[in-house]
């Protein structure tokens, strides 16, 4: 006899085992078609856009690559071509007194870098933002924050900018070079090298100046054009002027004649007259044009032949302060007397201070 089967309602079904649950479905062929065919179609709308975009950056590219390559060709060409020049005329007589070639060859490769990294620059910045348009970037913001850092890194680096301008200017309007003798104001010296941002000087005692071009405010070079040897010659106002100007003149002429002095007098030397008149003496004074940078040694061999020249004609040169003459004074005859002592006159207070005291007599 069977019993019948008893549910219970509020009993809990048995959970499903794991080898009864659902698994993902896996993706089909289907599945897999579909999803190659949108890709395809995608790239089948947008291979035309992006294929134009692509073309676009690499013509931009390889026009500003060229434009960059010959641009920088030209200016090198323009400086080789500016350095064969001054070469050329560095060879003759008139180019070794006015050129100095390696002053000019330094300027010239300063000005060729200057403008070879001013056209990179430029090519290469310009390039950049047609290629961020071409991806249709909006262009405002990026430049208004270089803007923004451009100012900022202004004021912050405002004495490199200055040094830096002013190099470039000088370099452009050839101020002064290598070899040059300059007084910049804060140093004075010749100039051993020149840069964008500082100028190195060699003082008069070997030392060397680092000056930065921006705190230059004044130059003055002694290096250009001519240079004037003046001499001062001093003689006594007794003197025969027109002796003293014929001895002058003479030497003028014979030192003109002379090597290697004909080279470095660029003219005659003049005798200018009387410069001033004293009492005691009187200025003549003398002049001539030299090479620039000769003016001290031509001083120096001018005032060596006019002491010369006026030793043998017996004219006295003077100058300084007169030298005090010797007076011979009589001997003091109450040398060797002593002075009167205040001891000897027995009345005087001194001697009635200095006498002993008498001890008084006992009363009888």
């Amino acid at each position: 006899m069977s019993l019948p089967a008893l549910s219970f309602a509020g009993a809990p079904s048995p959970s499903p085992s794991p080898s009864q649950t659902t698994a993902p479905a896996a993706p089909t062929f289907q599945d897999a078609q579909d999803s190659a065919t949108n890709a395809a179609s995608w790239v089948q709308q947008n291979w035309s856009t992006w294929l134009a975009i692509g073309l676009r950056v690499l013509l931009i590219l390889v026009i500003a690559a060229v434009l960059r390559a010959v641009v920088r060709r030209a200016i090198t060409k323009l400086i080789d071509r500016m350095t064969r020049t001054v070469e050329a005329v560095d060879g003759t007589a008139l180019g070794g007194l006015l050129v100095n070639a390696e002053r000019r060859r330094q300027r010239s490769q300063a000005i060729g870098s200057v403008l070879r990294s001013v056209t990179s620059f430029l090519i290469m910045g310009t390039a950049g933002l047609m290629v961020l348009s071409t991806f249709q970037i909006n262009l405002a913001p990026l430049l208004a924050s270089a803007g923004v850092a451009g100012v900022a890194i202004g004021f912050g680096a405002r004495n490199l900018v200055t040094d830096f301008l002013s190099g470039v200017f000088m370099i452009l309007e050839d101020q002064y070079g290598v070899g040059d003798s300059i007084d910049a104001g804060v140093a004075s010296g010749e100039v051993i090298e020149v840069g964008l941002r500082v100028t190195k000087l060699r003082g008069d005692n070997g030392e060397i100046w680092y000056v930065r071009n921006g705190e230059v405010k004044r130059i003055g070079n002694l290096s250009q054009g001519w240079a004037t040897a003046g001499v001062d010659v001093t003689v006594h106002p007794s003197e025969d002027l027109d002796r003293v100007r014929a001895t002058l003149e003479a030497v003028a002429e014979q030192m003109s004649k002379d090597e290697p002095w004909n080279e470095r007098l660029w003219g005659p030397i003049e005798v200018l007259g009387l410069d001033s008149v004293l009492l005691e003496s009187m200025v003549v004074r003398v002049s001539a044009k030299t090479m620039p940078g000769k003016a001290l040694p031509v001083e120096r061999e001018l005032r060596w032949r006019i002491k010369r020249a006026f030793d043998e004609a017996g004219i006295r040169i003077v100058g300084g302060l007169p030298a005090a003459e010797a007076v011979e004074t009589p001997p003091d005859a109450t040398a060797a007397v002593a002075a009167p002592s205040v001891y000897s006159n027995t009345a005087s207070p001194q001697s009635e201070a200095a006498s002993p005291i008498a001890s008084p007599r006992p009363a009888r």
